[in-house]
């Protein structure tokens, strides 16, 4: 019975992949509420080729069973991803959340990738195209999104307000937000040299 369950788990979770579509499109520069979608009217999405020209990879796992995933597992292999945490983002699990989350908006980038994967809930990842125009990246459960070393991003909770990630990181994590300005940084030059 638990092998047909596994077996009916990860067919739904194959479909589910095969249908999935990384939403992404091009923001207005509202002072709006950052929760909401802020769509230019009309609307203009971005395909996934063209976050792939970025530099962003994404790929759709299957995050009930993300400690037994083998498709996880390689990448983590391949990509060299060898530390992990978990974090939960909400209105009650985060001490100081709206400022926290006033935080995680101010536009950064990092020396190193910031490699998440989205186990529950869902937000925002705004990363600058070539021509510095905000794009909006909606990730949600199943999810996992590699935004690149020294890409200018940000990201802000969706009007969900709740948020769980996998955080993995190459070696012993380091979150260190650079605040734009960053174009003299090693990793900023290699962004833009792509």
């Amino acid at each position: 019975m638990q092998d047909e369950e596994a077996c009916m788990s990860y067919i739904a979770h194959i479909l589910e992949a095969v249908n999935a579509q990384l939403d992404a499109w091009y923001i207005n520069d509202s002072e709006e509420d950052q929760r909401l979608p802020h769509h230019l009217e009309p609307k203009l999405y971005v395909p996934v080729q063209k976050l792939a020209e970025l530099g962003l990879a994404h790929w759709v796992l299957d995050s009930n069973n993300y400690e037994h995933d083998m498709e996880l597992r390689k990448i983590r292999a391949e990509r060299g991803y060898t530390y992990q945490d978990i974090v939960d983002i909400a209105p009650d699990l985060l001490p100081n959340y709206e400022a926290n989350l006033k935080n995680f908006y101010k536009e950064h980038m990092h020396a190193d990738e910031e490699i998440r994967f989205i186990l529950a809930g869902s937000g925002y990842f705004d990363v600058r195209d070539f021509d510095d125009r905000w794009i909006r990246i909606w990730a949600k459960k199943n999810d996992m999104l590699v935004v690149p070393a020294g890409m200018y991003h940000r990201f802000t909770l969706d009007e969900s307000e709740y948020i769980k990630a996998l955080r993995l990181f190459k070696g012993y994590p380091v979150w260190t937000p650079h605040y734009r300005p960053q174009d003299e940084h090693p990793s900023r030059i290699q962004q833009i040299t792509l």
